[in-house]
């Protein structure tokens, strides 16, 4: 099999109607749009239009809000950090900071920053340094002989 021997299966795709070609192919002069009107013409857009009704999209009352100082974090359990540290992924004699979670593949992505969480076990005595961490994960780091270094994200509206 050659990469030119590759096709769609028989009656996957079907070819465009060609419009506007003579009265010939059942589709010519109006082209299939009808006679005269807005719709008929080019460049018409009325998406939403209710024919005058007021539209769903007006009748529905707004809700919610944007923050803007809203932050986006990664949440990371400790279970999850220190089975990157078993792995050899994450380096244990280094802090843990959100760039270092990226490079062991814990994290994708920065986003804002990092939380840490507290489920699952640690044994390493890590020093972390991240956007957040909870109550019972600060506890589980120190009870491992580890520290928590709390440093401030620049929030997402700046």
């Amino acid at each position: 099999m050659k990469l030119t021997d590759i096709r769609d299966n028989p009656g996957a795709t079907k070819a465009r109607m060609r419009v506007g070609r003579g009265i010939g192919s059942g589709k010519g002069k109006t082209a299939g749009r009808g006679v005269k009107g807005q719709k008929s013409r080019t460049g018409v857009s009325i998406k939403g239009f209710e024919g005058g009704q007021m539209p769903l999209h007006r009748r529905l009352p707004k809700r919610g809000f944007w923050n803007p100082f809203s932050r986006d974090l990664n949440e990371v359990n400790i279970g999850r950090v220190q089975a990157a540290v078993d792995a050899g992924k994450l380096d244990a004699s280094g802090p843990v900071t959100a760039e270092a979670l990226i490079a062991a593949g814990v994290v994708s992505k920065a986003r804002d920053g990092v939380k840490i969480l507290g489920q699952g076990e640690l044994k390493a005595g890590l020093t972390f340094e991240v956007a957040g961490a909870s109550k019972s994960a600060v506890a589980a780091i120190e009870k491992a002989g580890g520290s928590v270094k709390i440093i401030g994200a620049a929030p997402a509206g700046e």
